[in-house]
């Protein structure tokens, strides 16, 4: 008989005493992604839950790149913001057991289906049925940060995508997508992304913030039942109007396809301005989505030869030509992003 570690022991002891009471217990470890945390699959009697076995037990965690607020943060932003959807009714997993002093969470199990493995095989009609349910949840989260804004303790309201978080991101694809790589940019031409990069993020800065889930895409969206549920979300915070939809429909992961996006665009829009979220027309909020998917795609595809180098996972190197596909068309598409140009003499995937 395999010898039981004392973490599989505790967590057999904690399903039997919140889940169910069963004798056969197994305990599965899933497989890892970029995060720090690990996972676990508990199966018993016909049920199962999902344990979350965080790094250690300083409850001050979050994405390290959040700002400067992290140590007012008093517990653990994950069972912050999932009360908030809860409250709300928005769906996420149930949580059964908090053990954030033992670092573990025991949550109830949304199966293994992502939005990325359900929309993959589809065509066009079934692939645009699913992105339209994920859009009008991603209404909905907002439409709860509409009205539950400046009340109570939810950190999504205490941290603020600003100016500068944006700007140190652009800085993160500069450094770790070229610098990092041996490559040398001309001191005139930093000089002139630099500012490229500051106007940007000051503008998106500007746009209508609602509360941001942060990694609203294809991998973090769990289909159950046919329902589409959150994961991921401890991160979420006041930021642009466009940054989820864009997360959404600028995918790393999956190409949702132009004429999807387009439509998904506007249907996004209108329901914002339904809900009272924004005023824009047409062609103004698809140039302020444009802009943030440039952000957020350079974002990703830093983030991604970061994983790479730094934590000695490359994984995700396969999606960057697909997100710096996007920056590109992106580029072309607008006069007021001609000197984030200079990039191509520097990444042949945005020449």
């Amino acid at each position: 008989m395999t010898p039981v570690s004392d973490l599989e022991s505790r967590l057999q002891s904690l399903f039997r005493a919140t889940v169910a009471d069963v004798a056969d217990v197994a305990v599965i470890r899933l497989p890892g992604d970029a995060s720090n945390r690990s996972y676990y699959r508990i199966q018993g009697g016909g049920n199962s839950a999902i344990a979350m076995v965080l790094a250690d037990n300083d409850p001050h965690r979050s994405a390290e790149e959040i700002g400067s607020d992290i140590d007012e943060i008093r517990e653990l932003p994950f069972l912050n913001v999932l009360r908030f959807l809860e409250r709300n009714e928005l769906p996420a997993p149930k949580l059964f057991y908090d053990g954030v002093r033992e670092g573990i969470l025991l949550l109830s199990d949304l199966g293994d289906e992502t939005l990325l493995d359900r929309a993959t095989p589809l065509d066009e009609a079934g692939r645009e049925k699913l992105y339209t349910e994920a859009v009008d949840t991603l209404l909905a989260f907002q439409r709860a940060g509409l009205r539950e804004t400046g009340a109570g303790d939810f950190l999504g309201f205490r941290r603020r995508f600003d100016a500068d978080l944006f700007h140190w991101e652009f800085h993160h694809f500069l450094e770790y997508a070229i610098e990092k790589k041996g490559i040398v940019v001309d001191p005139a031409d930093r000089e002139r992304l630099d500012a490229a990069f500051r106007r940007l993020s000051e503008r998106i800065a500007t746009m209508t913030p609602v509360l941001v889930h942060r990694d609203y895409h294809s991998r973090n969206l769990m289909l159950q039942d046919d329902r589409l549920y959150l994961i991921d979300f401890q991160d979420a915070l006041t930021g642009a109007a466009p940054y989820d939809l864009a997360s959404l429909l600028r995918d790393s992961y999956i190409a949702v396809g132009d004429p999807i996006v387009d439509r998904l665009v506007e249907r996004y829009r209108l329901g914002a301005v339904d809900a009272g979220i924004g005023t824009w027309g047409a062609d103004e909020f698809r140039e302020m989505f444009d802009l943030v998917s440039v952000q957020r795609n350079l974002k990703a595809a830093g983030r991604f030869d970061y994983i790479d180098q730094v934590k000695g996972n490359p994984k995700f190197l396969a999606d960057i030509p697909r997100t710096l596909g996007y920056v590109r068309e992106n580029l072309q598409r607008h006069a007021s992003l001609a000197d984030l140009r200079l990039f191509g003499r520097y990444v042949p995937a945005l020449a």
